[in-house]
């Protein structure tokens, strides 16, 4: 496929160019109406591009193809079978997930060191949870993703669960071993659904860890927004095998999500994806080489003790990013989160 093309910006271009007004909303026209002392801290650009897909980037009908042909794209360059834009963040996502996993009142199994999105899920979906407890640090008190024999040993006492919840990377960077995970749920003839938020830049360098598509995941949700190049609440469902149908979860984000999508996300999407493509391998090693290097001037400086890959050799995790930095401050004589506090 041509990843030179971004689909959503270059519609948005035209729009910008051809002058339309849109005869719906947004009410403030591209910006006619926006009070100018809010445009002059934002800018004006952000009113001109906020733009409706429907009668605005496209038709009614989306007989442009637009969003379609931009979401074939992100899909193509991370090597899964489909991939869905959402604009609600990933907190939606993982509901829509979950919801097109496991109905109200079925099973299903759920990493315990779960997301707030999780357990809002759990409530509007009336899914019953099962839960699966990560890993604990008690070295570094933080939870680390649990093991596949953990998913086996719920799977063999739930055998009626729908499926699994994973979340990988942690906000610390430690990550699951996805691909056992998976097979494991696989045995059972389940899908597993990967809660990869922090992980969107995963797919583009090969020394970061497995990206989630390429570990036999069936389901991957990732946060651009958080790891990547694109305005908040930008979020991706990527899918492959037939686990969970494409339209079945198309209909779920349809029921969950928003009529009014900002094509301000689809559009920042739609670059991220390309930007990857094109120059994600060269970004993404000047990035790994320059966190090793603060890791390194980090563990020389009296008090600081970096987390490395040593939580991998102690069998905590099976991998780590190393564009997490996190570093440990008890010798200073304070916790983290006065750490936190302080910066």
């Amino acid at each position: 496929m041509d990843h030179s093309r971004a689909p959503v910006l270059e519609a948005l271009e035209a729009f910008r160019r051809r002058g339309d007004i849109a005869y719906g909303p947004p009410g403030h026209k591209q910006g006619r109406g926006v009070d100018p002392r809010v445009a002059e801290i934002v800018g004006l650009d952000v009113f001109r591009s906020d733009v409706l897909s429907l009668n605005g980037l496209d038709d009614r009908r989306q007989s442009q193809g637009v969003l379609s042909q931009a979401q074939e794209l992100m899909a193509d360059a991370v090597g899964a079978e489909h991939a869905f834009f959402s604009t609600c963040g990933s907190s939606l996502s993982v509901k829509t997930a979950m919801l097109a996993a496991a109905g109200p009142g079925e099973k299903l199994l759920l990493s315990r060191n779960a997301h707030k999105s999780v357990i809002a899920a759990v409530v509007v979906n009336g899914v019953e949870p099962i839960w699966v407890h990560p890993k604990f640090d008690t070295e570094r008190h933080l939870a680390h993703p649990p093991e596949p024999e953990d998913v086996r040993r719920r799977l063999r006492e739930h055998p009626d669960a729908k499926g699994m919840l994973l979340i990988t990377p942690t906000d610390w960077g430690s990550c699951a071993d996805v691909e056992g995970v998976a097979r494991v749920c696989h045995e059972f003839d389940v899908p597993v659904i990967v809660d990869e938020a922090w992980g969107a830049h995963l797919p583009f360098h090969p020394a970061l860890p497995v990206w989630g598509m390429d570990a036999e995941a069936d389901l991957v949700v990732t946060s651009v927004h958080k790891m990547g190049g694109a305005v908040e609440q930008s979020s991706v469902f990527h899918l492959q095998y037939d686990r969970v149908s494409p339209e079945v979860l198309a209909q779920r984000e349809d029921l969950l999500g928003t009529t009014s999508a900002s094509s301000l996300v689809y559009a920042t999407l739609d670059g991220w994806r390309r930007q990857m493509v094109e120059q994600g391998l060269e970004l993404l090693e000047a990035a790994i080489h320059r966190a090793g290097r603060i890791r390194a001037a980090v563990a020389d400086m009296p008090g600081l003790r970096p987390m490395g890959r040593e939580v991998v050799e102690e069998g905590l995790a099976a991998d780590l990013d190393p564009l997490k930095l996190v570093i440990d401050v008890r010798k200073l004589g304070m916790s983290g989160m006065q750490a936190t506090e302080w910066l």
